[in-house]
């Protein structure tokens, strides 16, 4: 019986000693690993993808990477704020590695479609009325320029705010902005007036006045308005007058 008692405690011993073997096979084998990563895994080449506004040199210097990096080490989350922040032209930022030394930055830039007046200086907006820039007359040049807002505290790198009594009017300007981009055709519209109190008027293309309720679907304004460009003739010119109905094109030739 002590026999049989003593055999069975062995195998117990051993089984233990079998366990913790294993585990500290894993543990080594997974520190081994890890140095191995930090030692060989290490930046050599930085590659900037979908750039045209700034240049590869400043994104990097924004991104705070540089060669000798460790891949595996690189603080992901801290990089794409310090290129956002940085860079406001920048909308989203994607960090990825090439194994075994390259690391990758792709970005995706803001584009600006209209300049305000403010606070003493110019604004450039996206169609989200980002501001993107500050700058002077210069610098809005081929922009077209917002009228009848007043824009409250503007800074780089935040959204455009006015007061609460123009704020249904702010928020009319971004649905038509963001229609605009999403169809292709921001480039055509050459101002926004905003000064009356139901109606935006927006010069297109050269040849038309748009005239459109405040609160309206932008969407389908600014297609049926892409329309009228297309199959109107191309010598007529005049207001396109969306506030007497909404759902038929209305050209008073200008007088």
């Amino acid at each position: 019986m002590a026999a049989r008692r003593s055999n069975r405690g062995r195998r117990r011993n051993r089984g233990r000693f079998g366990f913790l073997y294993k585990l500290l096979s894993v543990v080594v084998i997974l520190a081994a690993i890890i140095v191995g990563c930090v030692v060989f895994f290490r930046v050599d080449n930085i590659e900037v993808e979908g750039n045209s506004r700034y240049s590869a040199g400043q994104i990097i210097e924004a991104a705070e990477v540089e060669k000798g990096d460790n891949l595996f080490a690189l603080n992901r989350v801290g990089t794409y704020r310090q290129i956002l922040e940085r860079l406001p032209y920048v909308e989203e930022v994607a960090i990825s590695c090439r194994l075994p030394d390259t690391l990758v930055i792709r970005v995706t830039e803001r584009t600006a479609v209209a300049a305000i007046q403010g606070d003493g200086a110019w604004w450039i907006l996206d169609e989200k009325i980002q501001i993107l820039e500050r700058t002077d007359q210069a610098g809005i040049a081929g922009y077209p320029q917002v009228t009848g807002l007043s824009p409250a505290a503007p800074a780089v790198g935040r959204k455009l705010a006015v007061a609460e009594e123009q704020q249904h009017k702010l928020e009319s300007l971004s649905q038509l902005l963001q229609a605009l981009s999403d169809h292709g055709v921001a480039g055509q519209a050459e101002s926004f007036d905003l000064t009356a109190l139901n109606a935006i008027e927006m010069k297109y293309g050269g040849r038309f006045t748009v005239r459109l309720p405040m609160t309206t679907d932008f969407d389908r304004s600014v297609r049926a308005v892409i329309e009228a460009a297309k199959t109107l003739p191309e010598n007529d010119t005049g207001i396109l007058d969306f506030t007497l109905d909404e759902n038929e094109i209305h050209l008073i030739p200008y007088s």
